[in-house]
């Protein structure tokens, strides 16, 4: 298993709300966005990794099923997220996503909240597997806009779910099955909302290693307007 990662704070954020985590040993790697004024956005991404990440290292039982450890250290998180929003009025209401992975072999497993994503790539082809808990994928599931139409509608930004909002939140959870030679994007919606999937693949399938994709790809979403911070993560099965 190989990996690259990268972010930018983008061409126009003062602050880059985004947070990176990954932790190889553990097959663990993360993406999430906060959301909230007076920097609280970033304290939120940043927390939700940092307990996600200790809780993960410190499980008892490493054997357990390991969607239902990343279910748990989820829910664990989230609590700590929402109970530190109370404790200064600057981080009152303060949300993040949550885009994240736990790999083992050659199965992985997902927990996923609000509108960063994950991505796979197999044989040529670029698969989402995550959905956004976001108002204007709301609007694509009834027909009402198109997936272009998302892209600059003015509510693309307004999510369904985040976490650290509320005491209990649902998480999507899933597993897949991996092929060698498979790759997985996780990434905050800076990259998904500027560039669009078939540029991804190409970029990707063109790029000479890994650290050369993550790095055209934060370029493509600059190009664009970088209007967003840009955070990408590359993990490639060998």
């Amino acid at each position: 298993m190989r990996w690259s990662q990268a972010s930018d704070i983008g061409n126009v954020r003062t602050v880059n709300e985004d947070s990176i985590c990954v932790r190889p040993e553990l097959g663990f790697f993360a993406v999430a966005d906060g959301m909230g004024g007076n920097l609280s956005g970033e304290v939120a991404s940043r927390k939700i990794l940092q307990e996600l990440e200790s809780f993960l290292i410190s499980y008892p039982d490493q054997n357990q099923d390991p969607g239902v450890i990343l279910a748990e250290g989820v829910k664990r998180a989230n609590k700590a997220v929402y109970v530190a929003s109370f404790k200064s009025e600057d981080y009152h209401g303060m949300g993040t996503t949550l885009s994240c992975i736990i790999v083992r072999g050659y199965t992985f497993y997902l927990a996923h909240v609000g509108d960063s994503r994950i991505y796979l790539f197999r044989n040529g082809t670029i698969e989402q597997l995550t959905r956004d808990h976001s108002m204007v994928q709301e609007m694509q599931n009834e027909g009402v806009i198109t997936e272009e139409e998302a892209r600059s509608h003015p509510y693309r930004h307004v999510l369904t779910r985040a976490l650290g909002v509320e005491l209990n939140m649902e998480t999507d959870i899933d597993h897949f099955q991996l092929q060698p030679g498979d790759m997985l994007l996780l990434c905050s919606d800076g990259l998904s909302s500027f560039v669009n999937d078939e540029t991804i693949l190409q970029v990707v399938l063109n790029a000479a290693d890994l650290d050369q994709a993550v790095n055209e790809l934060v370029q493509c979403a600059l190009d664009a307007g970088g209007a967003d911070n840009i955070s990408v993560i590359l993990v490639a099965v060998d």
